[in-house]
C-alpha cells in the first residue's frame, strides 16, 4: 500500500504545494540541469537509501517552509515524507523524459 493513502488533508496539501514548487523549479530555464538531476536522484533512491537521512537542500527546504508556513533547515529524504515526495515527483513530472533518461 502506497503511504500517501494514509496521509491526513494537511499531508496532501504539503505534497501538492511542494510537487507544483518542484515543477516551477525544473522548468525554469535558470535552474543548472545537475542540479535537477541531484533532486531526480534523490528522488530515485530507495527509502532503505535514504536511511533516516535529511536534507537541506535549499530549493526543497524553501518549498517545504514556503507549503507549510512553517521555517525549516532541513527535510526527511524520505518518500513517506509529504514534501520531499511532492517536490521530487514535481522536478520529475517537470522534466522530460528523454532529456534525463528517465
Amino acid at each position: 500500500m502506497d503511504s500517501s493513502d494514509d496521509w491526513t488533508d494537511g499531508q496532501r496539501a504539503v505534497y501538492d504545494e511542494c510537487h507544483r514548487a518542484g515543477s516551477e523549479w525544473a522548468a525554469d530555464p535558470d535552474t543548472p540541469t545537475e542540479d535537477v538531476q541531484h533532486v531526480i536522484n534523490l528522488g530515485q533512491a530507495d527509502d532503505d537509501t535514504l536511511g533516516d537521512a535529511e536534507t537541506d537542500y535549499p530549493p526543497l527546504v524553501d518549498a517545504v517552509a514556503q507549503a507549510t508556513g512553517e521555517p525549516v533547515t532541513s527535510v526527511p529524504a524520505s518518500h513517506d515524507d509529504p514534501g520531499f515526495r511532492g517536490f521530487v515527483d514535481g522536478v520529475r513530472d517537470a522534466t522530460a523524459d528523454e532529456v534525463f533518461g528517465l
